[in-house]
């Protein structure tokens, strides 16, 4: 279950649901997939409470709200949706959404997390840590990072970003606070089970707050894998 458009989060999925119920033989049940829910109010507002708790620790210092995803190869991004640039679409529409509704007029940034792969693969940037850098050196004296590409504390969380990027922020003296997660949050287990209805019932009201388009099953040769 993910919220972006990727190759590696939606046309990679496909391909092994299809090999499990091949190898499971004829009487391997359907297997369907919710929506993407970037926009849902479910995920944006407990993202967006989670930027206002961790904002009020720094009410005392200049701040920063940087949002993190994770990175993937660049050419994956180009071609994620029927028109490419889907999976930073989707994220730059939710960083919009939670920063509107957790601290409209802070200026925030979105950055990306969890690089793997060979170096010399062109990558999203910048990495969260050289962002940090960057606004150290830019008189920046706290950040907020609010994870909002992924949907719970997992590893890559709790690693690179309450591990090393919290190292890195206290090398450079920034004052650093890492927001929540969805997690367990009503609000995002309900959502679940509404798009769980929603696949059910075609005719069911759709709760969304952007505006970026969104669909039950994904256009021919959405997010392909290509050179």
């Amino acid at each position: 279950m993910r919220e972006c458009s990727s190759f590696s989060s939606c046309h990679q999925y496909w391909d092994d649901i299809a090999a499990a119920r091949a190898s499971a033989g004829p009487d391997a049940p359907e297997i369907d997939k919710i929506r993407h829910y970037h926009d849902h109010p479910g995920y944006v507002r407990p993202h967006a409470d989670a930027v206002r708790s961790a904002l009020a620790g720094l009410s005392d210092v200049d701040t920063r709200l940087v949002f993190t995803a994770h990175s993937i190869p660049s050419t994956m991004d180009a071609n994620s949706g029927p028109d490419g640039g889907r999976y930073t679409a989707q994220l730059h529409e939710t960083a919009t959404l939670v920063a509107a509704e957790a601290a409209p007029g802070l200026e925030w940034d979105l950055v990306w997390q969890s690089r793997s792969g060979p170096p010399q693969v062109p990558w999203l940037e910048p990495d969260i840590n050289e962002h940090l850098e960057a606004l150290a050196a830019a008189g920046v004296g706290g950040v907020v990072v609010s994870p909002i590409g992924f949907i719970s504390d997992h590893l890559e969380v709790a690693w690179d970003l309450d591990t090393e990027a919290a190292e890195t922020a206290q090398r450079l003296g920034l004052r650093y606070v890492r927001a929540g997660t969805p997690g367990t949050d009503p609000r995002f287990v309900a959502m679940v089970r509404d798009l769980i209805r929603e696949r059910l019932d075609p005719a069911a009201p759709r709760a969304r707050l952007g505006s970026l388009p969104v669909w039950d099953v994904c256009p021919p040769g959405c997010c392909l894998r290509k050179s």
